[in-house]
């Protein structure tokens, strides 16, 4: 199972290895690094789940495909129509069939924060 600190390692092992091919981007990625790799503070939670963007990508695909059955909209009102009304159904669908990160995972995962602090 992958770690923080296995990250940490590969990261410095990759930024050693790159820096000074690549400087700009080992500097992105050094600074960028502790804010993408927070999702390993949750141990409770499947950080399959909230390390991925595919939920936003789906999401993403699924507006322009919504968009470009209408094609050529009148008005830029009825574009943020369309789309918002899926959203609104996306998000309701969301919040009661299904069940992306189970809500006892979140409850214990609070008790966890607010009793560290």
């Amino acid at each position: 199972m992958k770690t923080k600190k296995s990250a940490r390692t590969m990261k410095n092992d990759f930024c050693e290895e790159y820096e000074k091919a690549f400087p700009k981007a080992v500097e992105c990625l050094e600074e960028g690094f502790e804010d993408s790799v927070q999702f390993y503070a949750f141990e409770e939670l499947d950080s399959r789940k909230i390390s991925s963007t595919n939920t936003l990508e789906r999401l993403n695909r699924e507006i322009r495909r919504r968009s470009s059955v209408v094609g050529i909209f009148p008005s830029t009102d009825s574009y943020i129509r369309l789309i918002t009304s899926y959203l609104l159904e996306y998000s309701e669908d969301w919040q009661t069939e299904r069940c992306y990160i189970n809500a006892s995972s979140i409850k214990v995962q609070k008790k966890i924060l607010f009793n560290a602090a």
